[in-house]
């Protein structure tokens, strides 16, 4: 959770500029070594465009050496068959900010199951999250977003749970929870609710 910075970009979308792939994934990579940065496209084309201009344009950047390292051991740019492809990627990696760049992104948005915070459409690069959109900035990162969400006040507030059966309710669902106890052998368990139904069944009895 909140570990090294990483960015996935999805596109299915031939008239995306490559500078914003290019420069959205680098926006990433230049955080520490250890960032990703990782494009998903559907164009092989896209790719090789966006390959060629991160290495001509790395080399002139102030930091290049910890961009240089990302890209090096963390990051990659991936080839998809279709769309379906780049959602279970998605899903698989669980990235900590994604940038869906599809042609119909909010109708893409049921289909990711596993992401810190989503970026929507071509205006929506992640920078916007850093600074001046508001979400959480504190994401579960290294997969962790396929059980873990954003920081949040419910992190640090302590809850207790409260349960109270009515008899009639016990009489109803104590059956149930016997069988369930005593499949898994913790007769204790049983006896702790046949004790109390047997107790309401004398107290019925004139």
């Amino acid at each position: 959770f909140a570990g090294p910075s990483e960015i996935m970009v999805v596109c299915d979308r031939d008239d995306i500029p490559v500078e914003y792939l290019v420069r959205d994934m680098l926006s990433q990579a230049e955080h520490d070594p250890d960032a990703v940065a990782v494009l998903v496209t559907t164009s092989a084309k896209q790719a090789k465009d966006v390959s060629k201009r991160l290495k001509k344009l790395v080399p002139t950047l102030p930091r290049r050496e910890i961009i240089e390292a990302s890209f090096a051991n963390r990051s990659a740019i991936i080839v998809a068959e279709d769309l379906e492809e780049i959602f279970e990627v998605i899903n698989e990696l669980a990235p900590e900010h994604l940038e869906v760049l599809t042609k119909q992104p909010f109708e893409d948005l049921h289909r990711i199951r596993n992401a810190g915070a989503i970026f929507l459409g071509p205006n929506s690069p992640e920078p916007v999250g850093d600074y001046f959109a508001g979400p959480n900035h504190t994401l579960p990162t290294s997969g962790s977003a396929k059980f873990s969400s954003p920081l949040g006040v419910q992190d640090f507030v302590k809850t207790s749970s409260v349960i109270s059966y009515s008899p009639e309710r016990l009489v109803r669902q104590g059956e149930k929870i016997i069988r369930f106890a005593e499949e898994e052998q913790l007769f204790a368990h049983a006896e702790a609710i046949k004790v109390r139904l047997k107790n309401q069944q004398a107290a019925k009895k004139p």
